[in-house]
């Protein structure tokens, strides 16, 4: 990534607040938004990072999402809410979710928050921090009920989003930070390469008639082909198993999902704080979060490996490069935002190295 212009967090969050106020979102709402999305870059992420705000814009322009309000609460057991989410910005209500649950897993060990009708809620990893800097573990998942790109294992039809799941561990230094999907591929990623004519490196799809596929256009075609459930098609009942798990979290406990109309690009929302002192408590669980770490960082690698790492381990390094140094974007990001922003009339930030586009 040297060799790509770079560009400061703290002028690519401004730009991106400044464009969706001019869109006319509240500001507090845009900050979230923003805030977000950068952190979706800094940690690698870049499919669903700043890769998100001119398709979100685009959203707004169409009536998509909710620009100022709040969610309402369609049910209140102190330790399980569940919200419509009202199409509001999916970064803000996530960021709520937290807010609001912190107090109660203090209280009751533990809280949960399903919500429906969110919209888009970016990238996972971005909110695990909050969660496991104030010494909580933390469970989010999400699915799209109007969106359907991945079958069942055996089967040819989507029924099925990526439906990723995350957790955010703490340890007494680097968190554990898992961001997974239950999918090989995303719709992200998907997207990105066959708009560049690229294949994925390995057969990551399946065509309209079942037949493996490195080719993502398989989801456009007609019939479009599918995503294949992670663990592929040896394995791919696990990957299967995870997306139901997911589903019956988000769509089942909030009673909006596939099962429903569509209603456009968004999200149903699972997520869940955990207070480790309410259970075995928190000295004993680092404890146990650090031998894990040790264990496996210290684990003989197999070849072609230098090292092995704890899930967030490389996107945290990234992170604190990527603040000292500037922000890599992903070349399709900046051209997409600088169209995006000019009709606005609002400036794309200067990047700090001056490398070309």
């Amino acid at each position: 990534m040297t060799d790509r212009e770079r560009y400061s967090a703290a002028a690519l969050i401004r730009f991106a607040s400044d464009l969706l106020q001019a869109a006319h979102m509240d500001s507090a709402l845009a900050d979230a938004v923003a805030r977000n999305l950068v952190e979706g870059d800094l940690f690698g992420h870049d499919t669903h990072g700043l890769a998100l705000l001119a398709p979100y814009i685009g959203s707004i322009e169409a009536g998509g999402m909710a620009l100022s309000g709040t969610p309402e609460v369609l049910s209140d057991r102190g330790a399980a809410l569940h919200w419509d989410g009202r199409r509001l910005p999916g970064p803000w209500l996530v960021q709520s979710g937290i807010e609001t649950l912190t107090a109660r897993a203090r209280q009751f060990g533990s809280a949960t928050l399903v919500i429906r009708r969110s919209h888009h809620i970016a990238c996972l990893a971005a909110y695990l921090q909050r969660a496991t800097e104030a010494g909580f573990m933390m469970v989010l998942a999400s699915s799209d009920p109007s969106v359907a790109s991945v079958a069942p294992h055996g089967g040819t039809r989507a029924v099925f989003t990526p439906n990723p799941i995350a957790a955010g561990i703490p340890t007494s230094g680097t968190p554990f930070l898992v961001d997974i999907s239950s999918s090989i591929a995303t719709n992200g990623m998907s997207a990105r390469l066959q708009k560049s004519g690229r294949l994925f490196d390995d057969a990551c799809m399946l065509d309209a008639q079942g037949n493996p596929s490195r080719d993502p256009g398989v989801l456009t075609a007609d019939p479009p082909g599918t995503i294949q459930p992670l663990g592929g098609l040896s394995a791919g009942h696990k990957g299967f198993g995870l997306g139901l798990l997911i589903e019956a979290l988000t769509g089942g406990l909030a009673g909006h999902g596939r099962a429903d109309p569509p209603d456009g690009w968004g999200a149903t929302v699972f997520m869940s704080l955990y207070d480790p002192d309410a259970f075995g408590g928190q000295a004993d669980f680092v404890r146990q979060t650090d031998w894990l770490g040790e264990a496996c960082r210290t684990n003989p690698p197999r070849p072609g490996v230098t090292s092995v790492r704890m899930p967030g381990d490389r996107a945290l390094a990234l992170h604190g490069e990527q603040m000292r140094d500037g922000i890599a974007l992903h070349p399709t990001i900046a051209p997409m935002l600088k169209e995006c922003a000019q009709r606005y009339g609002i400036a794309f930030p200067a990047s700090i190295n001056g490398a070309p586009a």
